[in-house]
């Protein structure tokens, strides 16, 4: 039997690989920094540990084959967590970022402090002697989320910049799926996937999308980068998006084969995610009827 460490295990994508993980012959362990492992299912073993205080990851690595690495901590406290795997630990699956792909999406917002990290984490891992799997989704569909279902569930009008940047997102089962076989198969040792999701579309289609899902009668309207960068926090990630949505403006996204290749099935449509999605959209006083989605007429690209 498999026995994997789960860090991030109650983020969107670690919850995933939980969940997947249960349906195989694994062991599954779950690491927090503290003792909140709120809405993981039975048959998880937990294990508080922090990232930041490496000595405390001894006992959750512990009889351990392989870790699903989430990087949650400072930069700092990296040579010292990739050390400690190592001596425990035969394979790393590394969630990254697409910083090394050669599109304009991506190459635009190079360099950002996130992007750096997550370098030099790939190159410690690298460096370590275990056997590693790079991660590298593009736009994750959950970030829909956080960026829009707030004005959805307050409203009818989505004030966002950028209308016309498209993007590729990716469900997070498809980049659970992928991680769950590079946990187990060793023949995935030393890849890095790209992976995104299978349709090009824009801002303004997602959002289209999503009120055709929800019923909802919603408008766009398309507000300057400098107007979103005022209520976006944290600036160096509102300045990095701002970068690359600037850059995806008239071009197509990537659209990558990786999860059809590896999974033998198609990657899960924007629209599949919505309607698994649709209860952190809701708003209970929202018509029920469809009707279109359309951005500001006057600030149309």
């Amino acid at each position: 039997m498999h026995r994997v460490l789960i860090t991030g295990a109650t983020g969107r994508v670690g919850r995933e690989v939980v969940s997947q993980l249960l349906g195989t012959d694994t062991h599954v362990r779950a690491l927090s920094r503290n003792s909140d492992f709120a809405g993981l299912p039975d048959g998880v073993e937990t294990c508080v540990g922090d990232l930041t205080l490496p000595a405390t990851l001894d006992p959750c690595l512990d009889g351990i084959d392989a870790v699903f690495l989430v990087w949650t901590a400072p930069a700092a406290a990296v040579p010292a967590v990739v050390e400690r795997i190592a001596k425990h630990v035969r394979r790393i699956v590394f969630l990254s970022s697409p910083h090394q792909t050669a599109h304009p999406l991506f190459q635009a917002a190079q360099p950002n402090p996130m992007s750096a990290m997550q370098a030099e984490i790939e190159r410690s891992i690298q460096a370590s002697g275990l056997a590693w799997t790079f991660l590298r989704p593009g736009m994750f569909a959950a970030n829909a989320l956080g960026w829009w279902a707030p004005q959805i569930r307050s409203g009818d009008v989505v004030r966002w910049p950028y209308p016309l940047a498209v993007t590729a997102p990716i469900h997070e089962r498809d980049i659970a799926a992928v991680a769950v076989l590079a946990l187990r198969n060793p023949a995935c040792d030393g890849a890095e996937y790209v992976l995104t999701g299978p349709q090009s579309l824009t801002h303004f289609e997602q959002v289209s999308i999503i009120g055709d899902v929800l019923g909802r009668r919603l408008r766009f309207e398309e507000i300057t980068p400098e107007e979103w960068r005022g209520e976006f926090k944290p600036l160096a990630v509102a300045d990095m998006l701002l970068k690359a949505w600037s850059a995806a403006v008239g071009q197509p996204a990537l659209v990558t084969s990786t999860v059809a290749s590896l999974l033998g099935t198609p990657p899960r449509a924007f629209r599949e995610w919505v309607i698994d999605n649709e209860a952190g959209f809701h708003n209970s006083k929202a018509p029920a009827t469809v009707v279109a989605v359309y951005p500001s007429k006057d600030r149309r690209r």
